[in-house]
This record gives structure tokens, C-alpha cells and sequence, in this order.
């Protein structure tokens, strides 16, 4: 490529893009990357070869990450006085849109041949298709490598990170202004767009607001989110707030703005507030968000929103997380970046006060989420980065991940009150399985005298003689049925087996959806049928709820025969059982040590999160918390401490299947008792597994150091080495990396020490980097949410052979090897080892 293709492409009256000639560095070669909003949102990446910037368009931009690999085509040389070159260009251009200096410095060649010179081996590297160099910038620094692509386009490479000290899962593009004005890209946006506003009112006399539609705006019914049960990691994905109010389309006009719900039912009225902020931006266009009330704590609140609708009590904010339609231009074919991009300067430039943009996390979901769960919030949206917008579709693209547990329900009938309660006892309500209407449970609770007498006096017109419902339902009071019109919010604890709503509290009416909207998402069919089969296994022995005193403590016990492990037909109550029995065994690797509680309330098969910080205001007063600094968290957390049996039975009966206690106690905070080396293997050949922890044995037995070994629960084994808190963290973690670089010199084709899954080739990883501070892994004698109901067990080392396996030990059986072998990890708890004589030897 030459810069007469460079030339050839501008109207340099028009542009203030330099003329295309060669120039070069005195000294050290240059690099610039420049940030440009043209069409699509890209980095341009440019460096100094043979007097021009050789270039390369990177869609997504740089990463740190070495497993982050990103496409790059090459485009025209660019010249060299393009490196400092900010500011917009404008419509008709080529490569129209604004440009910023995102970072520059100086680059060299990674490795340089005898008799070349630098730019004698990049050009040389760049015809092979293979260049590796050093960037010294303000942003990017270290090594990277541009590899084309063969088989591809002509003109596609990959621009990767390779391994050095500079390498970062840190999000790099977050750093978003220019190294040079040190603005942001949205603001050299908003810069030219004022400027070309006042260039075209020198050019017009006569307002052309009238003239410029391109189409006339009207409500579009929104995109919809799908469930989905987990959250995830993915940076082609986007994270969003879930809240908990009105979903609201937006139709801004000349001197109006209308709010309308998802099925176009008018809300300007009740939400007047919001529609007069909507009045100040002077744009037409078309919005999608939610109205909400928050708490003082800054939480959306759906019965504070009903509150307000009735008393006008509260303050109504509109977040705004989508755009439609701007200025008659249609944009749902842009990507979400794209158009939330362009949504973040509308509302910045229109200084609105109830009016806010919602902002959002690229690439990290379980993080978000775990922050959602800490809040309490609703949960939060996973958006597909790249996606456009799909008008009145419910996609994939967009994905719902509750935290609390709410539902909409039809309401279907109420039943006779008692006592002094007026009006009506409860609500029956149902949802729509297909095109069959399901009950799913009555709900008695979050009522007020004035409420209970507003929904009678709905209801009343709507009543009727026959029950909606194809199956017969069997409830002692009297039922008043109602024709399935009324769409009601209520939150709940759980879905029990028989698919109804455990502990519904009512919310509010949902005037915003119909019931043909309602769909049935609990427990399906043929999970019920598997279950009662299950069921029939269990010893009806077991309360389902009841109390248990231990001491001066008495633990309220919850759902006790839910099905924790659906294929062994495994309980809550046999989990918690099994740790009532284990207790004495389990609870001295726990004392004084904070814990990560990892939750599966639902079971095995259900969604699971990590909780580590725990609302003192929400647990027991008998139950210890320790405030400990989290790095992930940058703040103070309260981590649960679990000293004694009420406390792990506590743990348990949360829905933690597993118990992961922290390498240090809170005595020595800085100092683990122990040195893990976790065997790790990708594929299901335990043989090897084995292998491996006896090149860990031999290398202690090398140093005349005990060392222990227990397996997983899960697919691995787990040595560990005693230490006594007699060492710091930093110290640790260096010495067991030391001890696997030993191991794996001796078992070198079964075993890796890279960290990358796609680097191992398969291979069983020996992973050292348990031994950070704030790292967890499976308590011996804890139980493990794997098929079976496995148990992470001590084994002595003549057990460690080809006949062991990791799924012999079960809580089926292992309380009678318990109790013949006794406590075969106490030594992980003695003196410990002396590394310093063990580093001489």
C-alpha cells in the first residue's frame, strides 16, 4: 500500500486530515493508536515503518490479556503526520465521524537479527506476516505480537498481548481519553456537533427542523429479555441493572414527549414528571427504560413505585438504557455500543434531573451480579455487545438474571375472609402454561385495609361462577372466581415441588402487562413426575421445617426434603445430617477462618452463587463475622466465621452443599497454616492424577517433609504441606510455586504449570496460585455439589494408587471410614515445615 491510495480517498478541502507525503523519526520509531467513532466505533493502530504509518483497524480494540486475541485489518498507509492528527471529519468523508489520540509513544522490534536494522527486521517481519515489538506507551506498554491470518481476507491479522510483566486482565479501553487533549471521544462528539449546529444556523435563515424528518415517530413495542439462571463472564457482553418498576417507551417530539407501557398503555400522565424533563431535549427520538422510586439506599422499589402512582409520594427517575429513533433516523440496525453510546450524549448534553442514562460493565457478569446480590437489587441484564435492536421480539441477545425472587401472576380468584380481616382472605393466582392456565398458589400477605377494599372493588365487576382453571385445585375456604384479567407482582421465597409459590408477598397490580403475557417458569412437568418418584425413596421421617436446639441455640431448619442431588434423590435434610455427624471432624479446619460461602438453593442442577460479605441485620446474632479488607470489593466485608456446629448446620441449611475456609484464620490473617498444591486435571484420567501426587510426595519426601493429600470431591486430589502460620503469603505462594515447578520436572508429559486452559494441551494442570491470600478450596469432610454427593476425603498415601477413584467416597459411606481411621489430616494442623532449611537443601 502507498499514500497515494491515502490521497486518493480525501477532499482535503473539506478535511483537516494531513496530506499524504513520507516523513520519519530522528531517533526511535513511533506508534499511535487512534479511538474513531466513523460508521462503527474502532481503534486505529498505526506504526512508523519506511517513512509512513503502516495501519490496521482494530474492531474492538487492544487488550492486556494474552488470551484475548483481536482482529485486525489492514488498511492504507497512513502518512506520518497522521500520528498527532484529533478533531472530526466531516459527512460526506471518507472515514466521516471524530478521532482522538487514545495513546502514542515509541516502538521497537522484539528481537532484532545480527546485521539488520530495526526497521530493516519490522519490514522484513511484516512481509513474513509475523511482527513482534515492544510498545513504550502511556497506555499500552510491553510486548505484542500482529499475526495475519492465512486462509482469511487478504488483509486480516490478530493483534494479541504476549506474556510479560505488563500483562493485565485490567479492561485497558476503560482509560477513554485522548493523550493529547485529554478528552473523551464523546466529548470531541458533542464539541463537532455544536459546531455544526452553528455552522448551519449561519447557513440558514429560516429554521429547517420541519424539513430534516426523515420519518414520523410513533411507539415501538420494546425488545425483550429471556431467563437465564447464571451469570457469566464474555466480553462480547455487555451488564446492566435490573430494576424493579415500569417499563417505559418514550416518544419525543417538537414541544412533547408521551410514556407509554410495553403494550402502549399511556403513562404520561401518571408519570407527567418525567415526560416535562423529556420536553428539554432538543431532539426527536425514541426511548426505552424504566420508571422507578428508589429506597434511600438508591434500590429500585416496585411497592414504593405503587405508592407513588396512589399519593405521589417519592421521586420518579427515569433510567434510560436504549434508543429507538433519533431525529427520524432509525437506529435499532446500529450495535448496542453503538446506539448506547450515542444514547450516553443525548442525555449528558440535555442536563436532565430525573432523567439518567444507565450505565453499564463490559465483559465481567459474575462480578456485577455478586455486587447485585450484595445490594440486594433485582438482579441484573446481560446484553449482547454487538447486537441491534429486534422491535416487539424476545431474544437471546438479552438475558434476565434475578437475584430476588419475584414473579408476575395472574390473579384468578380470592377466597372468603375470617376473622376481623374485610374484603377478601387472598388471592388465588395462576400463569400461562402454552395456552393453559396453571395455579401456582394463593397469596394472604403485604395487604392493607385500604388495599384489600381497592381490589375488591376491581375485582367485583369481573367475578364469575366458573373456575378458569382445567384442573381441580383443593382448598378448604370459600372461592370466589375471577375472570383472568388482573396481572399482579409479588416477591416469594421459592418455588416448592408442587410448582406453587412459597411465602408470595403481594407488590402491586402490573398495569403495564396482560395475562396473556404471564408464562409459567417454574419447575417443569416432568421435573415434578422425577421428583415424586424421588420422593417415595425418602424416609418420611423428616419434617420438612422444624426446629433443632443445640446448646442455647435454636436453628429454625427450612425445606427439608427439597431434592438437592435429583439423580441420587439426596436432600437438604440428608446434607445437613451429614455435617451434623461430621461436625467435630469438619470444624477445627474452620475455627477462626473467614468463609466464601457458595449457595446452591435450589440444589446441584439449580443456579449457584458465592457469597462472602454477610448482612449482619438479615443473620442471627449468635452468628460470628469477622470485617476483613477485599481487594475484588476495594472495601471492608463481613465475612462469616464458622466456629461451632449451629453455625455450619446454619451454613448448610443457606443451601452451602460445600464449606471453603479461608488457608489463614483471622489470629494470623497474613499467614496460611498450609501450602496447597491443587491436581487439577482437564480430561477424566485420574490414573495420571494419581501419578501426579506422588511426584508431589517423592519431591517432599526429597526435602524430609510431610506432606497430605485428600481428594477434591469433585475430579482431582489436593496435597497439602503443613506450615504452622509460621509465613506470609508472598512467601508461601512463591515456595509452592517452586515446589511445582519441581514436580512437574518429573512428570513433564502429563503435567503444566500454564495457567490458560488453551495453553495445557490437555494436560493436568498444577495449580500453585491457591495459595493467595483470600483463595478457598473444599474443606476436608466437606461435601462436594457433585453427582453422588461426593466428599473432598483424607487418604492416607498407600491409598493413593490405581485403584483409588474420586468418586468412592460418598456421604453414603464415608461416616463408617471416618470413624474407623479417625481424623487422618490432624498433622496439617501441627508444627509445620521449615522452608528455610528445605530452600538450603
Amino acid at each position: 500500500m502507498s499514500l497515494t491510495k491515502y490521497n486518493q480517498k480525501r477532499n482535503f478541502k473539506s478535511t483537516k486530515e494531513p496530506k499524504g507525503k513520507t516523513e520519519s523519526s530522528k531517533n526511535e520509531l513511533v506508534f499511535v493508536i487512534q479511538k474513531h467513532a466513523a460508521s462503527h466505533l474502532h481503534y486505529d493502530f498505526r506504526l512508523e515503518m519506511d517513512g509512513v504509518l503502516k495501519s490496521w483497524a482494530v474492531p474492538k480494540g487492544p487488550s492486556l490479556d494474552p488470551d484475548t486475541k483481536r482482529l485486525a485489518m489492514e488498511v492504507e498507509d497512513h502518512p506520518y503526520s497522521y500520528k498527532d492528527f484529533e478533531g472530526n471529519i466531516p459527512k460526506g468523508n471518507y472515514g466521516a465521524g471524530n478521532v482522538i489520540v487514545w495513546d502514542n509513544g515509541t516502538y521497537e522490534p522484539l528481537e532484532v537479527a545480527e546485521g539488520k536494522s530495526p526497521q530493516k527486521q519490522l519490514l522484513d517481519d511484516l512481509k513474513k506476516g509475523h511482527l513482534r515489538f515492544v510498545l513504550k506507551g502511556k497506555k499500552l506498554k510491553g510486548s505484542f505480537s500482529l499475526v495475519k491470518l492465512h486462509g482469511k481476507q487478504e488483509n486480516a491479522w490478530l493483534l494479541l498481548k504476549r506474556e510479560d510483566k505488563y500483562v493485565s486482565k485490567e479492561d485497558i479501553l476503560l482509560k477513554n481519553k485522548s493523550v493529547i487533549s485529554r478528552k473523551s471521544l464523546e466529548t470531541m462528539i458533542i464539541e463537532a456537533e455544536k459546531s455544526e449546529e452553528k455552522s448551519e444556523e449561519k447557513k440558514e435563515k429560516t429554521p429547517t427542523k420541519t424539513t430534516v424528518k426523515k420519518s414520523k415517530l410513533s411507539f415501538k413495542k420494546p425488545m425483550l429479555a429471556s431467563l437465564t439462571d447464571k451469570p457469566f463472564d464474555d466480553e462480547d457482553w455487555i451488564f446492566e441493572s435490573k430494576y424493579d418498576g415500569y417499563r417505559t417507551i418514550s416518544v419525543i417530539k417538537e414541544n412533547s414527549a408521551d410514556l407509554y407501557s410495553r403494550n402502549e398503555i399511556s403513562f404520561t400522565k401518571n408519570f407527567q414528571i418525567i415526560a416535562d424533563e423529556l420536553k428539554k431535549i432538543e431532539h426527536e427520538a425514541i426511548l426505552d427504560g424504566e420508571v422507578v422510586v428508589e429506597k434511600k439506599a438508591g434500590i429500585s422499589d416496585f411497592q414504593l413505585l405503587q405508592n407513588y402512582l396512589k399519593t405521589g409520594k417519592g421521586k420518579l427517575k427515569y433510567y434510560v438504557f436504549d434508543i429507538l429513533n433519533l431525529d427520524g433516523n432509525d437506529v435499532t440496525h446500529l450495535s448496542l455500543l453503538e446506539r448506547k453510546e450515542l444514547l450516553k450524549i443525548l442525555i449528558e448534553k440535555s442536563a436532565l434531573s430525573n432523567v439518567f442514562f444507565s450505565d453499564h460493565v463490559i465483559g465481567k457478569g459474575i462480578n456485577f451480579f455478586e455486587k447485585s446480590i450484595k445490594n440486594n437489587t433485582e438482579g441484573i441484564i446481560a446484553k449482547r455487545a454487538s447486537g441491534s435492536y429486534l422491535v416487539n421480539k424476545r431474544t437471546k441477545d438479552w438475558l434476565k438474571i434475578k437475584n430476588t425472587q419475584a414473579e408476575e401472576a395472574i390473579v384468578i380468584g380470592i377466597t372468603k375472609p375470617k376473622n376481623t380481616r374485610e374484603y377478601f382472605g387472598a388471592l388465588l393466582l395462576g400463569q400461562y402454561e402454552g395456552k393453559t392456565l396453571k395455579y401456582i398458589g394463593k397469596c394472604g400477605t403485604g395487604f392493607s385495609q385500604e388495599v384489600l377494599k381497592e381490589l375488591h372493588e376491581k375485582f367485583s365487576p369481573y367475578f364469575i361462577n366458573e373456575s378458569p382453571l382445567e384442573e381441580k385445585i383443593s382448598l378448604r375456604e370459600t372461592i370466589q372466581w375471577i375472570k383472568p384479567k388482573f396481572v399482579c407482582q409479588v416477591k416469594f421465597a421459592e418455588w416448592t415441588q408442587d410448582n406453587h409459590l412459597r411465602q408470595p408477598v403481594y407488590l402491586g397490580l402490573r398495569v403495564d402487562k396482560s395475562a396473556n403475557d404471564v408464562s409459567f417458569i417454574g419447575k417443569s412437568s416432568v421435573t415434578i413426575k422425577k421428583e415424586t418418584k424421588m420422593n417415595q425413596k425418602i424416609s418420611k421421617q423428616t419434617e420438612n421445617d422444624f426446629d433443632l436446639k443445640l446448646g442455647k441455640v435454636t436453628l429454625h431448619l427450612t425445606n427439608q426434603n427439597k431434592i438437592y442431588f435429583p439423580d441420587d434423590a439426596i436432600t437438604k435434610g440428608e446434607i445437613i445430617q451429614y455435617y451434623s455427624e461430621v461436625s467435630d471432624l469438619i470444624l477445627p479446619y474452620l475455627k477462626d477462618r473467614p468463609q466464601s460461602m457458595n449457595r446452591f438453593p435450589n440444589g446441584i442442577n439449580g443456579p449457584s452463587f458465592y457469597q462472602k460479605d454477610v448482612d449482619e441485620d438479615k443473620i442471627p446474632s449468635w452468628i460470628k463475622t469477622k470485617k476483613i479488607f477485599s481487594e475484588s470489593n476495594n472495601e471492608n466485608i463481613d465475612y462469616l466465621i464458622c466456629n461451632d456446629k449451629a453455625t455450619l448446620l446454619y451454613m448448610a441449611n443457606l443451601g452451602c452443599i460445600d464449606i471453603n475456609p479461608w488457608n489463614s484464620t483471622i489470629k494470623r490473617i497474613e499467614n496460611p497454616d498450609w501450602v496447597v498444591i491443587d491436581i487439577d486435571p482437564e480430561k477424566d484420567d485420574f490414573t495420571k492424577v494419581v501419578e501426579t501426587a506422588l511426584a508431589v510426595k517423592e519431591v517432599m519426601d526429597g526435602f524430609e517433609a510431610e506432606c497430605y493429600c485428600k481428594t477434591s470431591g469433585a475430579s482431582g486430589l489436593h496435597v497439602y504441606i503443613p506450615l504452622g502460620g509460621k509465613y506470609d503469603y508472598d512467601t508461601v505462594k512463591i515456595f509452592a510455586e517452586l515446589i511445582a515447578h519441581e514436580v512437574h520436572q518429573k512428570v513433564t508429559e502429563i503435567t503444566s504449570l500454564e495457567r490458560s486452559i488453551k495453553k495445557r494441551n490437555h494436560k493436568i494442570y498444577i495449580d500453585y496460585l491457591q495459595n493467595r491470600k483470600g483463595q478457598t478450596l473444599a474443606a476436608p469432610y466437606s461435601v462436594r455439589p457433585k453427582p453422588g454427593a461426593t466428599v473432598s476425603t483424607p487418604l492416607e498415601w498407600s491409598e493413593v494408587n490405581a485403584k483409588l477413584s474420586p468418586k468412592q467416597f460418598t456421604i453414603k459411606n464415608v461416616l463408617k471410614r471416618f470413624e474407623q481411621k479417625g481424623d487422618l489430616w490432624k498433622p496439617v494442623l501441627g508444627k509445620g515445615i521449615d522452608i528455610k532449611a528445605i530452600l538450603n537443601r
